[in-house]
């Protein structure tokens, strides 16, 4: 632990410099991820040395390489820099601008064509990528053009339902109510019948006139009324005679005719 946190002082003294280090809480959970970003930055900045001196070993062999071919030049052929005309210094600036687009280690033909070639395969495959892009969105744009249709009726169709739904809220509601009229209209009307059947008991009303006589008297009849419709039609061979002739063939107990 002591150890750890020596290690995060001096990696915080470091990043910080003469600026003060921020106080912070002293735990095992906040030294563990200090110690562990200490870590982690000093692994970059020596990834980052180890790239710097690469990068100046390669400057400086360029450098050699420079001199080297400048000598060649100016020993071999006569040329150098002054020497060359704007045109030629304009080329050897697109030559040498070119090769460091194309990141070729020189500008001889060699270099030059596969590098060349693979930027050409490069340009094709994004091509054929953007064609295959443009399909799907074409693609994607009829069916977002579906899916808005889509909503649209869905939209629609809620609506309906939302319009419907209460259309039919109002209509139950009205009926709860008329039946609660209902309900409360067909209590009153049997506290007032009690009332008045309460009254004619009082008033030593016969038995026979209550609301309940009155409805076993209607039951009755019905049954009377069922039990009457055999004897009417044992009668309907009788119906045509007149009063006379029906008595005295009740009185004869005459067999009736038969309808043929």
């Amino acid at each position: 632990m002591c150890e750890k946190i020596q290690k995060v002082n001096s990696w915080l003294g470091a990043v910080f410099g003469d600026q003060p280090v921020p106080h912070f809480e002293v735990n095992t959970r906040t030294v563990d991820v200090l110690y562990q970003l200490a870590r982690s930055s000093e692994a970059r900045c020596g990834e980052a040395a180890l790239l710097t001196e690469d990068l100046k070993q390669k400057a400086s062999e360029y450098q050699s390489e420079g001199a080297h071919y400048r000598d060649v030049l100016l020993q071999g052929l006569g040329l150098s820099c002054a020497s060359l005309s704007k045109p030629a210094d304009d080329y050897l600036s697109a030559l040498v601008d070119t090769a460091m687009v194309l990141g070729v280690r020189d500008t001889s033909l060699g270099s030059f064509m596969p590098a060349m070639n693979h930027l050409t395969n490069s340009l094709l495959e994004e091509e054929k990528s953007n064609r295959r892009l443009e399909r799907e969105l074409v693609a994607l744009r009829n069916r977002l053009g579906a899916t808005m249709v889509l909503r649209s009726s869905l939209q629609e169709d809620i609506n309906k339902t939302v319009t419907s739904q209460s259309v039919e809220s109002a209509k139950a509601e009205e009926r709860m109510l008329n039946m609660d009229f209902v309900t409360a209209k067909a209590k009153e009307l049997s506290s007032r019948r009690e009332r008045a059947e309460a009254q004619l008991v009082s008033r030593n009303m016969d038995k026979s006139l209550t609301h309940q006589a009155i409805v076993q008297l209607s039951e009755e009849v019905a049954v009377l009324k069922q039990e009457i419709i055999p004897l009417k039609k044992k009668l309907e061979p009788y119906m045509d005679l007149s009063p006379v002739c029906f008595r005295y063939l009740l009185l004869k107990k005459v067999p009736r005719p038969t309808v043929h």
